[in-house]
């Protein structure tokens, strides 16, 4: 590869760097506690509903009960494990 020109990269170059830019600034002063986290069990899931699920489903257990009852059952074939 000797007397090859490889084009060199926006780093190499100097116009990148590894500042944050301004709008990834985080003020640690200003947040606040997690309003959700006591609510949560060790080992818990947690389940984000988009808006338009959320108008119907009053939370997400209710909304995986009913895609568990619309969901056909699959038959399991003899002496599979489960």
């Amino acid at each position: 590869m000797s007397g090859v020109n490889l084009k060199k990269t926006k780093w190499e170059d100097g116009e990148m760097n590894d500042d944050l830019r301004p709008e990834y600034q985080f003020d640690y002063r200003k947040a606040k506690p997690n309003r959700f986290a006591a609510k949560m069990k060790k080992g818990g899931r947690l389940v984000v509903l988009e808006p338009e699920v959320a108008e119907i489903f009053q939370d997400s257990k209710a909304a995986l009960k009913a895609l568990i009852k619309a969901v056909p059952k699959r038959k399991r074939k003899s002496g599979s494990a489960a």
